[in-house]
């Protein structure tokens, strides 16, 4: 199975979501950066379960240790192992999914692909997994800091089904997306979305919708054509995320209903740098980000596990129906900003430090 992500800055995350617990390792991480327990947990808090009324009630406090690789708080440039453990589970609630496929959930395509799997919480295909990566990138953040401080990263809810939020990336703060349990940027959306929200999962259903993301201050020249292209790895690290579906950076599909010279981005000169005057190609020409903020899209689609029973099969072939339990997300995107932001993070992080590595060559 893959689950190492990163050139330089790399990371391997291991666990299963009903197992001892769930971490990471880090590796290629540079020596002597500070780096405090507080701002890894911070990240975690926001990031877990039974945070709000409108996510999985599951109580986990997802308490982070860190097991090696730091010393009087510092890197030690060796391997940083960071671990949670798992404090309630609850695996009865998969007793009759251990051999009943849950529609549009891995249980099957793992079976296909190993022949066996984990059923209780779903295994790695939890969105449990994706605390290694909240972890990692809370390192990865201090990395960013020491070498390039000003970088900004920031996620919110574009969108709930039918509902958009308007929100203008050049100005959107953390403040705003953080000081509503649905963290979308749009103080005027916020009620419409928690109640539909809430509506949705009344009714033992669940929903989807999209995440923006901005990335402000990103020097210019980071990226590696060809297939290492800077929205190629950031397409690459948003789609590895459980639930998503999609991906689009600037115009997006929008941009094939313009003509060439409607979709180019003229350049100037300001400030004794090269600018443009609009950004439709999202921060990022040729696989390499040019100065502007970089602006991405990523759909998520509802969760799979809802509280009304559809048709399925069992493992063994047989036609049935299943009705989900256990304590699920209505909808995963409140919970999901954090992890597009951290995965956003450590794409940039293993790009600034190949950068590094280049211009030393140089």
């Amino acid at each position: 199975m893959s689950s190492t992500f990163g050139q330089v800055f790399r990371i391997h995350t291991f666990g299963e979501s009903h197992g001892g617990g769930v971490g990471v390792v880090i590796d290629g991480c540079p020596s002597c950066i500070p780096l405090s327990l507080e701002s890894i947990q911070q990240e975690l808090d926001r990031r877990r379960p039974g945070q709000s009324e409108i996510v999985s009630p599951r109580n986990e406090p997802d308490t982070a240790e860190i097991l090696s690789g730091v010393h009087d708080g510092l890197t030690l440039g060796t391997p940083i192992a960071i671990m949670v453990r798992n404090s309630d589970p609850r695996p009865d609630a998969y007793h009759e999914m251990a051999t009943k496929y849950r529609p549009s959930h891995a249980d099957y395509t793992y079976d296909a692909k190993y022949g066996i799997r984990a059923p209780s919480g779903g295994g790695r295909a939890s969105a449990r997994e994706t605390i290694g990566r909240v972890a990692a990138a809370a390192v990865a953040r201090q990395v960013l800091d020491a070498f390039h401080p000003g970088i900004e990263i920031l996620a919110w809810v574009k969108s709930i089904q039918d509902l958009n939020a308007t929100v203008d990336p050049a100005t959107v703060t953390t403040a705003t997306i953080e000081s509503n349990i649905v963290r979308t940027g749009d103080p005027a959306m916020v009620d419409p979305m928690i109640d539909h929200i809430k509506s949705v999962r009344a009714k033992g259903d669940s929903v989807g919708g999209v995440i923006e993301c901005v990335i402000r201050n990103c020097p210019p020249g980071l990226g590696e054509p060809v297939f290492d292209k800077l929205e190629a790895d950031l397409a690459k690290a948003m789609l590895s995320i459980p639930a998503t579906k999609g991906f689009e950076i600037g115009s997006g599909f929008a941009g094939t209903l313009l003509t060439g010279r409607e979709h180019n981005d003229p350049f100037r000169m300001a400030e004794g740098a090269v600018r443009t005057t609009s950004n439709r190609s999202g921060g990022i020409q040729g696989g390499i980000s040019n100065g502007e903020n970089i602006l991405f899209r990523v759909a998520f689609k509802p969760t799979a596990t809802v509280m009304t029973s559809q048709k399925t099969v069992t493992s063994s072939g047989e036609n049935t129906e299943l009705a989900g339990k256990g304590r699920h997300d209505p909808c995963v995107l409140p919970r999901a900003v954090p992890i597009v932001e951290a995965m956003t993070t450590l794409v940039l992080t293993d790009h600034l430090l190949r950068q590094r590595c280049m211009d030393r060559r140089s």
